[in-house]
């Protein structure tokens, strides 16, 4: 045996041992390697949304996971909805960094809180935080609290019961406790993660918006990154306080996992959709009458109470005007007495005026997401309109016509003689034999003329010739 053939035996084992080693070093790579989450939220902070992140920070705890990033673009949301969610990240044993992204997107209203509340605060170029100043469901937002000659706020005076005059206390009494309850919860928000709070303040009483890189000045956030890469590389080694204890974020090159929504996320975000909602709601009242209408017939009943029983789950997680939903209430059973005792349009036209006054502030609130589309308030104000007109006409058209059922409807018909008779005899009219009197002799087979119904006997005489 050759010395070159000696030696090959040994350079094969040094490549199996060599490939032995990155498997093995791969496999340990596998386990050790850190697990980040990647939450998407766009568009406003509602139930279904909050549904979703508690949820998906459940399964993060469960799953061992290092990192939950939600990536954030929305011009805010509902209060609880917000409250909430704020609720499971401060609870979260998985720190969360909210990064508000892509460049464009923003962070206002609620946004802002959830930033806020986050272990980690991030934004990329070009996007914004800011306007967290509450507003009502009724569209007016409280006023800030009047500024003194020094530049300082005026401490309110002693509620006595009444309400003071905006103008000179800087909004009524519960606009104030609105604005104060809000910039106390930011405030606490940043007091907690050791950010600007008087900034926090600032946005709450003035609606202040900051830039990416002012907000990183200002000690808003604690990065700027254009990317997912770039805010891990940035959060590596970082610390932060999760469940009352210091935590060192090793990341390293870490797995990074998209949470994408499930189907309950989408049902809840269908439904809670005003329009939606709305559209259900109004299916729901149809079905019904037309069940009412037509006993027996089943499919709509069932369908109109399906849909009732899902719009009004919606509604109860929807900010609803509830004097809109008397009024639209109000405008369908107008609608409905219009059809069933016809008052000639008094009723049709006032049901059609409530529906859409009710209609439209239904879903009275500043957030474009949560209100309901004109369009769609048109086209079923424009139906049930039709509707009713065309019960109207109906009716009329009918009263117009000659009477084709009833006792009016047998005078004047014909009848046939059973049998010849003088007095009283039977005739046949309508399919049937029936009791007749007459002042004629009538032949068998005679076409004769009712000229009267008394109870069960028909009055006739002989039809003339035409």
């Amino acid at each position: 045996m050759s010395e070159t053939q000696r030696q090959h035996p040994s350079v094969t084992g040094l490549w199996l041992k060599c490939l032995l080693a990155l498997l093995l070093s791969c496999q340990a790579w596998q386990l050790v390697a850190a697990e980040v989450r990647l939450l998407e939220l766009d568009g406003a902070i509602g139930p279904a949304t909050t549904d979703f992140v508690v949820r998906s920070l459940q399964d993060a705890n469960e799953a061992g996971s290092d990192l939950v990033v939600i990536r954030l673009n929305t011009p805010g949301g509902l209060d609880l909805a917000m409250r909430d969610m704020i609720s499971s990240i401060l609870a979260s044993p998985v720190p969360v960094a909210t990064w508000v992204a892509p460049s464009g997107a923003r962070a206002a209203s609620a946004g802002t809180y959830i930033l806020y509340a986050s272990h980690f605060a991030a934004m990329a170029p070009a996007t914004n935080v800011g306007s967290s100043t509450p507003v009502s469901m009724g569209g007016s937002s409280p006023l800030p609290l009047p500024v003194g000659p020094e530049g300082n706020e005026e401490a309110p005076e002693q509620s006595t019961g009444e309400e003071p005059n905006s103008s000179s206390s800087g909004g009524t009494t519960m606009e104030r406790k609105v604005i104060n309850d809000a910039v106390a919860y930011l405030r606490g928000l940043a007091e907690l993660r050791g950010r600007n709070m008087e900034w926090a303040e600032q946005t709450v009483r003035e609606a202040a918006n900051l830039t990416a890189s002012d907000a990183l000045e200002q000690n808003v956030i604690e990065f700027i990154a254009s990317d997912i890469n770039e805010l891990l590389a940035q959060i590596d080694g970082r610390s932060t306080v999760v469940a009352g204890q210091e935590r060192v974020l090793e990341l390293g090159d870490p797995q990074l996992i998209i949470i994408e929504p499930d189907w309950r996320h989408e049902f809840l975000a269908l439904i809670t959709n005003p329009n939606v909602a709305y559209i259900l709601l109004m299916i729901g009242v149809y079905g019904i009458i037309l069940e009412f209408y037509n006993p027996g017939m089943g499919a709509p009943g069932i369908t109109g109470v399906i849909c009732l029983l899902v719009g009004a789950y919606a509604m109860q997680l929807l900010p609803i005007n509830y004097v809109g939903l008397a009024l639209l209430l109000v405008g369908v059973g107008l609608m409905i007495g219009e059809a069933m005792s016809p008052s000639f349009g008094v009723f049709g036209l006032g049901g059609v005026a409530a529906f859409v006054l009710g209609s439209i502030v239904l879903m009275d609130t500043d957030l474009p997401a949560f209100q309901i589309s004109l369009s769609i308030i048109a086209a079923f104000a424009v139906a049930s309109a039709g509707l009713f007109i065309l019960t109207l006409s109906m009716l009329v058209r009918s009263r117009q016509q000659e009477v084709v059922t009833g006792v009016e409807a047998m005078v004047g018909a014909t009848a046939i003689a059973h049998k010849a008779f003088q007095g009283r005899g039977t005739v046949r009219a309508f399919g049937e034999i029936w009791q007749a009197e007459s002042d004629e002799n009538i032949e068998e087979g005679e076409e004769l003329k009712i000229t009267e119904v008394d109870g069960l006997i028909l009055k006739i005489k002989k039809r003339e010739p035409s």
